[in-house]
């Protein structure tokens, strides 16, 4: 079995990364979601490396060890794009494969958007390609959903990750489980004067994918940089639909994989209906994987199947 190294790697952006690696091959980077790290895909980065594939799974600008700068207008899609093109840089490679969990998700397609040429092929996993909408997303949300809607919550300052930081341990043991296949949640709406931690239920036994060993390494991987930085993803939303006016419906032209649980609400409504619609805007889409009841953290809840998925579309790719 393939070792997983770690070290840092300054991006052309300017951000200074840690990554953790494996193999040597084609490349394929690995963009994690919130709130995780390069943790997040353990199982990926062997199975990769054992396939023939160097696979790299950075902690991505504001989180764990890489950390990031304080102003939150520092976190727009451009700059997340960035890293990762810049990181292809760093690596000295010309192309890559993107593959891209929750928020991590639309970093990779916007790669494969902004930067085709530099882009081998995209997966998204739980959260597929949407095109920009015809006006700003936290106020549609707001309208839609209310002020306790859990990316218009976000949005105030401080509140959000003084709430994550309290119980770290806590925070990533109900986050983790209550979007799970086991909890089969819904998206959180944060009650007045409440939290995001609040209304994400402790289980009773953790799920067989996840163990106490695994919480205590995301709470010592958040030890430094806390949750400002992954929050300020989320108070960029509106500023990146600002910033993307330029590619309005462009595109997303290099060849594509979405993968889906079937019990993530992060995937189910709108998103549920943009993987359906995926070929409209991926013209080049290879497949949608859907998990039988597995929740948002599919490469985590199904490592086996995730990987089977990666690997047969990786070497489909000329």
């Amino acid at each position: 079995m393939a070792e997983i190294a770690h070290r840092f790697v300054e991006s052309t952006s300017g951000l200074r990364m840690h990554v953790a690696e494996a193999g040597s091959g084609p490349l394929v980077l690995l963009l994690h979601g919130f709130p995780e790290c390069w943790y997040s895909w353990r199982h990926q980065l062997v199975a990769l490396a054992a396939a023939g594939y160097h696979a790299v799974a950075p902690d991505q600008r504001g989180y764990a060890r890489t950390g990031g700068p304080a102003d939150a207008g520092q976190y727009t899609i451009h700059h997340l794009v960035g890293d990762a093109v810049g990181l292809i840089d760093a690596l000295g490679e010309e192309r890559a494969v993107i593959v891209g969990h929750d928020w991590g998700a639309p970093v990779a397609w916007g790669a494969a958007q902004f930067r085709p040429e530099r882009v081998r092929g995209v997966v998204g996993l739980s959260v597929p390609h949407r095109p920009r909408g015809s006006r700003p997303p936290v106020r549609a949300m707001r309208e839609m959903f209310g002020e306790g809607f859990y990316m218009v919550h976000f949005q105030r300052p401080d509140v959000p990750e003084a709430d994550f930081d309290r119980d770290r341990a806590a925070t990533f043991r109900r986050v983790l489980y209550s979007a799970s296949g086991e909890a089969g949640g819904t998206l959180p709406i944060v009650p007045e004067g409440g939290g995001f931690v609040d209304v994400c239920p402790e289980p009773e036994r953790l799920p067989d994918w996840l163990t106490d060993e695994d919480i205590a390494v995301y709470v010592r991987e958040y030890e430094n940089a806390g949750f400002t930085g992954p929050v300020n993803w989320y108070r960029n939303l509106d500023r990146n639909w600002e910033l993307t006016a330029a590619w309005h419906r462009a595109p997303v032209t290099p060849p594509a994989l979405f993968i889906g649980g079937d019990r993530d609400p992060v995937a189910a409504g709108g998103a549920r209906t943009a993987a359906d619609r995926l070929a409209d805007f991926v013209p080049d889409l290879r497949g949608t994987v859907w998990l039988a009841g597995c929740g948002h953290w599919t490469q985590q809840e199904r490592p086996a199947e995730v990987n089977e998925a990666l690997i047969a579309f990786l070497s489909g790719l000329s």
